[in-house]
């Protein structure tokens, strides 16, 4: 049987540029980490409850790209595409993201934010400490995102992967 929703997420806005996401998640640290960075996981929490993932594409290395792809509520698909620029096993991934408008290049960082995500033991180490910190570049991108849904849409994606760290095997 899963363990409880350790269930808060905070967001804040550090400076006229930045989001920062935080959530202690109900399982260890590496399996958290196994959850995002595995394909077949990220398929599985990635679009939250608001669709079904298409694509998840990942070269994950420094310097590789990765690519996600969802259909939202049957009606419309929502691309994102990045490169991996740091990457340390089970602390910290720095990579870019951008939201792929009609007629974009899929391989361009025109309009790219920076995410770092890191992975901290809370509570002796039986959870783990998310933080996503996003570098927007601008107060105007920032408060785009932020007024996107966002908010709700990570907070499903973070009880998906709780499930999923959680689950056997």
């Amino acid at each position: 049987m899963a363990q409880a929703s350790s269930g808060t997420m905070d967001v804040t806005f550090p400076s006229d540029t930045e989001i920062l996401i935080t959530r202690t998640v109900n399982a260890p640290r590496h399996l958290v980490y196994r959850a995002w960075t595995t394909p077949g996981l990220v398929k599985k929490w990635w679009p939250g409850r608001r669709g079904e993932m298409t694509v998840a594409d990942m070269d994950f290395r420094v310097g590789g790209a990765w690519r996600y792809v969802m259909v939202a509520h049957g009606e419309f698909e929502v691309a994102f595409h990045g490169m991996y620029r740091e990457i340390v096993p089970n602390e910290r991934i720095v990579h870019t993201e951008v939201m792929e408008q009609a007629g974009a290049q899929p391989d361009s960082e025109d309009g790219a934010v920076l995410n770092t995500v890191t992975f901290e033991d809370a509570h002796d180490g039986g959870a783990t400490l998310v933080s996503i910190r996003t570098d927007a570049g601008s107060r105007e991108v920032r408060d785009m995102i932020a007024q996107s849904g966002m908010e709700g849409g990570v907070r499903e994606q973070f009880e998906i992967i709780e499930e999923l760290a959680q689950a056997p095997g």
